[in-house]
């Protein structure tokens, strides 16, 4: 990989700024050359600048960093990256197991091609398809929550869930196929609670969308990501986008400005510009490192993420302190419930007591 690699750094390698260093040839990018010299204030720079220095970043780290962040990830077991706060032991959270990990995104955005990508640079496992995809057949979608150990490892400390595409247009096959499934016994499975979620989104499709003056593919986008639940310990959701080789270098930067922008967020934190299949339909890996280690990159934010969800352990003392807190709404409830049918016999007493009074003095 070292080898393909080699020419990140240098200016006159026509084939790496075609290939994975595709943003070398935007515009300004010799003014981010110049800042790379230097140290300049980042709060001054332009969000352009600012953007292409990030991708930058990830060129140079990923030669190196691309091995050091998978043996982490091969080693890693919950809880790893949890940082003792409050003077709160790690033996008193309650840290499960397996940290789970979450993708979610519209019909097409390249969830499941990003699956099979994870199952290529953190499993080792060459072109093996684990995830099926929309490649060859277009009326394909995820039917239901897919479990995925993307290091095919049993002492895996996390794993990824596939979930289905949002689609308004869904089919009646659709619907029945997922009745079929939720009809299915779920003793067997165990349930996990979502950790990190990785919102998904075609960069490609929003864009176009965006030059023909359509805004919903956006407007949809933003509104997924915002979703409350989405969200764990205030912290956004990681921003996955896909497909932008479909884009020329500018389109890219443009769009992945203006989502950014539309979604009230930095355009190079928590945000990855992810290829995830070759021209080919191969996943991948040592033909754009740059890709590569930033998936990686992700996924280990996700899990610093993840570790920092955890709560502590329920006591004794907790555990009683609740109980109490909903017997006192209990019992406010029932006191509640009394006054509202002792007020309502009140005033069918005081009405029943006037026509009483009023039928008494018309009495001859």
């Amino acid at each position: 990989m070292k080898s393909r690699v080699s020419c990140v750094d240098e200016d006159d390698c026509d084939s790496c700024r075609l290939a994975y260093c595709w943003w070398r040839t935007a515009a300004e990018f010799d003014k981010c050359v110049k800042v790379k010299l230097g140290f300049p204030n980042v709060s001054i720079l332009t969000p352009r600048l600012r953007l292409l220095r990030e991708l930058e970043r990830l060129a140079l780290v990923a030669p190196d960093g691309l091995n050091e962040l998978q043996h982490k990830l091969l080693e890693y077991r919950s809880g790893d990256f949890w940082v003792p706060t409050g003077g709160i032991a790690k033996e008193d959270m309650d840290i499960p197991p397996v940290n789970t990990i979450l993708l979610v995104g519209f019909s097409g955005s390249g969830k499941s091609s990003l699956i099979n990508l994870m199952y290529s640079i953190l499993g080792r496992s060459g072109l093996i398809p684990f995830a099926q995809t929309s490649s060859g057949r277009s009326n394909y979608t995820t039917m239901y929550m897919e479990e995925h150990n993307v290091l095919r490892s049993t002492r895996s400390g996390f794993c990824i869930y596939d979930s289905r595409g949002y689609n308004d247009r869904a089919t009646t096959a659709d619907d029945a196929a997922m009745e079929n499934v939720t009809l299915r016994s779920s003793l067997n499975f165990l349930q996990r609670e979502v950790n990190c979620v990785m919102v998904v989104a075609n960069i490609a499709q929003i864009y176009k969308a965006l030059k023909a003056g359509d805004l919903k593919p956006l407007e949809a986008t933003r509104q997924l990501f915002s979703f409350p639940a989405l969200r764990k310990s205030k912290e956004n959701p990681l921003l996955i986008l896909t497909h932008g080789d479909l884009l020329s270098t500018e389109e890219r930067i443009e769009g992945r400005m203006k989502i950014c922008e539309h979604l009230e967020i930095s355009e190079t934190n928590g945000v990855y510009d992810i290829l995830c299949l070759n021209e080919y339909g191969f996943p991948v890996e040592e033909s754009d490192p740059v890709s590569a280690y930033a998936l990686t990159e992700a996924v280990y934010r996700a899990l610093l993420i993840s570790d920092r969800s955890h709560f502590p352990k329920m006591k004794f003392k907790d555990w009683a302190m609740l109980i109490l807190l909903w017997l006192t709404r209990f019992i406010g409830f029932c006191f509640a419930f009394l006054a509202d049918v002792c007020s309502n016999l009140g005033k069918k007493q005081k009405l029943r007591n006037e026509f009483d009074s009023r039928h008494y003095k018309l009495k001859p």
